[in-house]
C-alpha cells in the first residue's frame, strides 16, 4: 500500500534568523539590561545591589511623574494636530495630476520627516526666538509669543510630525478606488457624504496608525526639545539625560532606567495598537 508522501520542511524561517537574532542582540539585550536596572539599586549604593522596587516607585511620582504626562501630553496633542494638517495635504498630493509636484513633495516630506535635533532647534530659534528674524520683524514678543514653552515646542515637533503624516497617509489615500467615489456621486450622495460615510470609515485604521506613529515620534524625541527648552518644559526624555548625568541628585542612575522602563511600556502600548490597526487597513486598501 503506497505511503503518502512526506512534506518537506519549510526553510523559509531561515531567512528571517539574521533578523531575529540582530533583534534579540540590538533591542532585547538593552531592554533587559533596563529591566534589572530599574528593579535593582546602585552598586555604590549604601548595602551594595539590590532588588528594590523604589526606583521604580520614585519614577512614578513627583517631577517625574510630571515630565512622564507632559511627554504625553505633548506627544498626544501634536500627533492630532500632525493628522488633521497631515491629512488634506496628503490628499492634495494623492489627487494631483502633476507628477513632478507629487515627487517634489514626498520627497521633500521625507527629508523633513527625518529633519530634528539640534540643526532644527536653531532655526527655529533663529527664526522665532526671542532675538529671531521673524519675532523681530512682527513683534511677537510685544503679544506674548515665546520659543521657549510648551506651545512653541508643539509648533517646532509639527515641522517633522506633518511630513511624516504625508508620507504615512498617502500610500492609504491612493487605495481609495475611483469605483467607490463614482458609486456614491451615481447614488445622490455629495463629496461631504462620501468622505463622511465611505472614504473616512475606510481611512480610519490607517489614520488611527498614524496618529500612533506621530505619538510614538515625539514621545521619544529628545535632542531638539534639549537644544530649545532644557528643564523649562518638563519631558520624561530631559529627566533621563538629567538622572544619568547627575544634574540633579547623584547616584540616579538607575532611576532613570526606572524612567526608561515607563517609556518602553508606553511605547509597547503605543505599538500594540499600531499593528491590528495597519493590518485592518492592510485589508481594505488592497
Amino acid at each position: 500500500m503506497p505511503t503518502a508522501p512526506r512534506r518537506r520542511r519549510s526553510t523559509g524561517w531561515l531567512a528571517v534568523l539574521p533578523l531575529l537574532l540582530f533583534t534579540a542582540v540590538a533591542f532585547g539585550l538593552p531592554a533587559f539590561a533596563i529591566a534589572a536596572g530599574a528593579f535593582t539599586t546602585s552598586g555604590d549604593a549604601p548595602g551594595g545591589s539590590r532588588w528594590t522596587t523604589e526606583n521604580v516607585s520614585l519614577s512614578m511620582h513627583g517631577a517625574y511623574l510630571t515630565a512622564l504626562l507632559g511627554s504625553v501630553k505633548l506627544s498626544a496633542l501634536t500627533a492630532l494636530l500632525g493628522v488633521i494638517l497631515g491629512l488634506p495635504l496628503a490628499h492634495a498630493v494623492a489627487t494631483s495630476r502633476f507628477r513632478a509636484l507629487r515627487e517634489a513633495v514626498l520627497s521633500a516630506s521625507g527629508v523633513l520627516a527625518n529633519f530634528g535635533g539640534v540643526p532644527l532647534a536653531f532655526a527655529f530659534v533663529a527664526t522665532l526666538g526671542n532675538a529671531g528674524e521673524l519675532t523681530r520683524r512682527l513683534s511677537l514678543t510685544d503679544h506674548g509669543w515665546s520659543l521657549y514653552t510648551f506651545s512653541g515646542l508643539t509648533l517646532v515637533y509639527l515641522y517633522f510630525l506633518v511630513p511624516l503624516m504625508v508620507l504615512t497617509v498617502t500610500p492609504a489615500l491612493d487605495g481609495l478606488r475611483a469605483q467607490w467615489r463614482e458609486a456614491a456621486r451615481n447614488s445622490g450622495a455629495t463629496a461631504w457624504q462620501y468622505w463622511l460615510h465611505v472614504g473616512l470609515p475606510i481611512l480610519a485604521p490607517s489614520l488611527l496608525g498614524g496618529a500612533v506613529l506621530l505619538f510614538g515620534s515625539a514621545f521619544a524625541a529628545y535632542a531638539t526639545a534639549a537644544a530649545m527648552v532644557g528643564s523649562s518644559v518638563p519631558l520624561i526624555t530631559l529627566q533621563i539625560a538629567d538622572a544619568l548625568s547627575g544634574n540633579v541628585l547623584v547616584g540616579q542612575g538607575n532611576v532613570a532606567l526606572a524612567l526608561s522602563l515607563d517609556m518602553i511600556v508606553v511605547a509597547g502600548a503605543v505599538m500594540a495598537v499600531y499593528i491590528p490597526l495597519q493590518r485592518r487597513s492592510a485589508r481594505w486598501l488592497r
